[in-house]
């Protein structure tokens, strides 16, 4: 083992100690034993995590335009490039990679031949601001955020639409409907899997809320969740929903803050769970990519 891998492994556990310490909540959590994995750190920044039917995971390096896999084996590859700029991810229940795009500010669905098909370009006629995060019920509707970030690969110097709006795209739709305007700058997502309640994250403001889902994709009572936001977020089988940004910051069914799982990198961007059984928790990390082995699994 070289001196530089050596000095990487005692930081990692040196951090999974200190969590274990302080958050007793999170360590019952993960696997005894286990602690954070470096994957690589080739990248920018990594974004959008998501998983297929397989546990594969798919995620974005959005300033190098391109989709990366990693396998259940571990194995790591690039899966495309010239990726419209993606951002958030999720499959569909067809194995379509759906993306939020925002090199032209668009949600694109990804075939596994690569091909690409535009499932929206606008909001009654005015350009998004940038789709940024998604996730899809059981009617195949796609709720997204749609917050403001300046790009350096954009021509415009300023947003199109005064608000930055969560929207509802239902199945077969060419147009989206607002599903709540209420935020400063709407970013991470994720829904249930028996599809009775919503989290969004409103990073400016540092909430996150919990919504009802009715039918047509209605959100009702909106309640404040989290005294956080997120970039990113997930589910596990038992409802604890993890939040990132400084780590993964992890909270129980009832809102209850369970702890926090350091990531030494300068921003967590995004969390899945992936692998056969849903018990690997990877992370999205700026330049890196992490992986921590749980003993719960995932629900997307």
């Amino acid at each position: 083992m070289c001196q530089k891998t050596g000095l990487l492994l005692f930081v990692l556990t040196a951090w999974l100690h200190l969590f274990s310490q302080q958050d007793t909540g999170v360590a019952t959590l993960v696997t005894p034993g286990a602690s954070l994995v470096q994957v690589s750190k080739q990248f920018i920044f990594t974004e959008g995590p998501a998983v297929d039917k397989a546990g594969n995971i798919f995620f974005t390096d959005q300033p190098n335009n391109t989709i990366w896999k990693y396998d259940t084996t571990g194995r790591l590859s690039l899966f495309m490039d010239k990726t419209g700029r993606s951002n958030g991810m999720y499959f569909d229940k067809k194995g379509h990679l759906i993306t939020c795009a925002d090199e032209n500010n668009q949600l694109w669905s990804i075939g596994a031949d690569k091909k690409v098909k535009v499932l929206l370009t606008d909001f009654n006629g005015h350009l998004l601001n940038g789709p940024n995060d998604l996730w899809i019920d059981a009617n195949e509707g796609i709720y997204f955020t749609d917050p403001y970030y300046q790009r350096d690969y954009w021509k415009r110097q300023k947003p199109d639409l005064d608000k930055q709006n969560l929207y509802y795209l239902a199945k077969g739709s060419k147009s989206a409907v607002i599903a709540d305007s209420s935020f400063q700058q709407p970013n991470g997502i994720v829904g249930t899997p028996d599809g009775k309640f919503l989290f969004v994250a409103d990073i400016r403001a540092s909430k996150t809320y919990r919504y009802e889902i009715g039918k047509k994709g209605r959100l009702t009572n909106r309640i404040l969740f989290a005294p956080m936001g997120s970039d990113g977020m997930t589910l596990d089988e038992k409802g604890n929903l993890y939040l990132t940004g400084r780590g993964v910051t992890i909270f129980d069914a009832s809102g209850k803050r369970l702890g926090n799982i350091p990531v030494p990198s300068g921003w967590t961007g995004n969390v899945c769970f992936g692998g056969k059984d849903r018990h690997v928790l990877f992370i999205t990390a700026s330049e890196s990519v992490y992986t921590l082995q749980m003993q719960v699994k995932g629900v997307e």
